[in-house]
């Protein structure tokens, strides 16, 4: 289809659809997403434009907030299967309203919590991949992902199956208070034990990893990889400057600066992410490891 046609199309598309003047979500959220402006360059982009491009800007290069599901799509061969371990939700300090958001967090999002997993091979060398979820509360640590992600190491560990996660949080969750900081201990112990049996571990780091999330598993990969430009860090730069009453360097946090400082082993963008994993896979293959292919 030409680009004239295509664009006729959309203009069809956009005069057929009618906002209600009603202020009910559920009446908008019916009315189709064909365009979003990217954050960076601000220019608007067709939606099926960007699904094609792995959600990165195709003017700039921006990286924009993918969802697991998509994630798993290209990365995986073809089919996946989704992993679920039975995890509770739970709200152990009694929060205020804790129950009612995450209940419009499942509505909104259409996500059960903040963490997808699924199993599936990347050239017929089967991995599992976890994938932090943006939409859900940002991505953020509670007990529910601390023992999603502990369950999902012991099945590797099992399966005798390497792991790979995508990071991308806000940090630990403030409504589960203490609780969801002991999830950086669980997690930091379960990947000791899975190292010990000399599985690999990649750690993903996208835009953003911050606070918890970044201090413990995100930071405990074998093999750490990261997005361009992505956010990483404990304490967010605006706080770490008010702080100190000093102007940061430019580009501090932002995954460039760590690769320099040697805690990013390398910058990856969406569309070389799957080759770029599986050559690792290949490589630890030949120090001895054993995967199961299929």
């Amino acid at each position: 289809m030409g680009s004239l046609s295509k664009r006729k199309n959309l203009l069809d598309i956009v005069r057929k659809v009618r906002i209600p003047h009603s202020k009910d979500k559920k009446v908008a959220k019916e009315i189709p997403d064909l365009f979003k402006g990217c954050k960076k360059c601000k220019k608007i982009i067709e939606i099926e434009d960007l699904k094609s491009n792995l959600y990165v800007c195709p003017n700039c290069g921006h990286h924009l907030k993918i969802l697991g599901e998509d994630r798993f799509k290209y990365l995986f061969d073809e089919g996946y299967e989704n992993l679920k371990f039975n995890s509770k939700h739970k709200d152990p300090i009694s929060f205020p309203d804790y129950d009612k958001l995450r209940e419009e967090q499942r509505h909104k999002s259409g996500l059960e919590e903040a963490i997808s997993i699924a199993k599936g091979t990347i050239k017929n060398i089967k991995v599992v991949i976890a994938v932090l979820e943006q939409d859900y509360l940002m991505g953020s640590l509670g007990t529910f992902v601390g023992e999603e992600l502990t369950s999902m190491f012991e099945y590797a560990m099992a399966e005798k199956l390497p792991v790979i996660i995508f990071s991308s949080s806000g940090g630990a969750r403030m409504q589960e208070g203490i609780f969801s900081l002991m999830q950086m201990a669980k997690t930091a112990a379960v990947i000791n034990e899975f190292s010990k049996e000399g599985l690999l571990y990649i750690s993903v780091l996208t835009n953003p990893t911050m606070g918890g999330v970044s201090a413990s598993f995100a930071g405990l990969g074998d093999i750490i990889i990261a997005e361009p430009k992505a956010l990483i860090g404990f304490a967010g730069p605006r706080v770490i400057e008010q702080t100190v009453r000093q102007k940061l360097p430019e580009g501090f946090q932002r995954a460039e600066k760590l690769e320099e400082c040697g805690f990013i082993d390398l910058i990856c963008p969406r569309d070389r992410q799957r080759e770029e994993i599986y050559k690792i896979l290949k490589l630890h293959e030949k120090t001895g490891a054993s995967y199961e292919r299929i």
